[in-house]
């Protein structure tokens, strides 16, 4: 298996813990760890008698529980847990897939989700997405892309790096030509639980397909990167089982105090899933200014989920040198869309923090500076 560079990840070890202004994270505002104990009166007495041996390969059967707990027809032995989403993908495809097998993926994307599919040989569509179409799928393309050695399917919703949410109807519609046609989808749900309106929020993949698998991580709507906890739900127990033999050959089992403190996490998701989504709504507003008061520079498409948009530059540039310049010049971190292999002049925004006020405020400062 021969893998690229990951363009993401290079970048954010070039620019990440020296930036003085992160505007392009695509997480939400962390705890401490003191924070997160906080909302248990007993955990903290917990955490030190907390035996640090091996864990199970599966996952703490706790953690398994509260993460089955977040979907409606999933039990906890149709949750694995991963250190991290990555690896999860990474044991997906690798489990699951074979050469010459054919997926399709939205497009843009999260670097792995393609790139590891293609070291093993399979053939991958990028099933494209456009900023002036509104980053909307085309179902119609899905349809004329189909083929009998098509195995997998790759969404995400919400949509990493647009903010992009699909319809229910849309969503129900690939699920139809799952159950039709015999692909897998392999859904990353990430950001699920960040829908500005919480009437959007889509059912996960695994609780309406029982072939499908469902990504979820600590990461990114709970704001605990640091924990290293992800895992997929399905009720394909084939894919499951297949993933958790090769898992015996990565991580084969899960930091214990990473489990622990991700299962008190997931007892207290609706007050820490609340104060996320109340700053990033709060930071969204923020940016609706921002891009109003600077249309000359940007083109700005208001996401519906998540802490991340992609928005692009009004004038003809090269998005790469603009986002460097930024950085090099301001301090301000943005991530170009050249990191997705995307075309075009889109650069990613992120505003799951409280610290983007004032990343903007010095980003505004910057322009003013340069078209002086």
């Amino acid at each position: 298996m021969l893998l690229p560079p990951f363009k993401l990840e290079h970048y954010f070890a070039r620019y990440e813990f020296t930036a003085p202004y992160f505007l392009c994270g695509s997480d939400c505002e962390t705890l401490s760890v003191s924070e997160l104990l906080g909302m248990d009166p007993q955990a903290t007495h917990d955490l030190g008698d907390l035996r640090l041996g091996y864990t199970e390969t599966l996952g703490n059967p706790g953690l398994r529980r509260e993460i089955a707990s977040l979907y409606t027809a999933i039990d906890p032995n149709q949750v694995l847990v991963h250190t991290g989403a990555e690896e999860a993908i990474f044991n997906f495809m690798n489990s699951t897939l074979h050469a010459g097998d054919h997926i399709v993926v939205q497009w843009p994307c999260y670097q792995s989700l393609y790139d590891v599919a293609q070291s093993i040989g399979c053939e991958v569509t990028k099933w494209e997405t456009r900023e002036e179409e509104r980053w909307e799928l085309d179902l119609d393309f899905l349809k004329r892309n189909l083929r009998p050695r098509t195995k997998v399917v790759v969404i995400n919703c919400p949509h990493n790096p647009t903010g992009y949410l699909m319809s229910n109807e849309k969503l129900l519609e690939i699920d139809g030509l799952s159950k039709e046609h015999g692909f897998i989808i392999f859904s990353d749900e990430v950001y699920r639980g960040l829908e500005y309106d919480e009437g959007d929020r889509l059912p996960a993949l695994c609780d309406i397909n029982d072939k499908a698998v469902s990504l979820g991580v600590m990461s990114k709507t709970f704001g605990l990167a640091g924990l290293r906890i992800g895992w997929i739900a399905t009720g394909n127990r084939d894919v499951y089982e297949q993933m958790n033999s090769l898992k015996h050959y990565t991580t084969i089992c899960n930091s214990a105090p990473s489990e622990f403190l991700a299962t008190l996490a997931l007892r207290n998701k609706d007050q820490i899933v609340h104060r996320n989504r109340r700053i990033i709504l709060d930071n969204l507003k923020t940016l609706d200014t921002f891009f109003d008061e600077h249309r000359d520079c940007f083109n700005w498409q208001r996401p519906k989920a998540g802490p991340i948009a992609f928005p692009s530059l009004a004038r003809d540039e090269d998005v790469a040198q603009f986002c460097h310049d930024v950085v090099t010049k301001a301090g301000v971190l943005l991530l170009p869309g050249t990191i997705y292999n995307a075309s075009g002049r889109n650069f990613r925004i992120g505003f799951g923090r409280r610290s983007m006020t004032e990343c903007l405020e010095r980003f505004g400062n910057y322009l003013t500076e340069e078209s002086n």
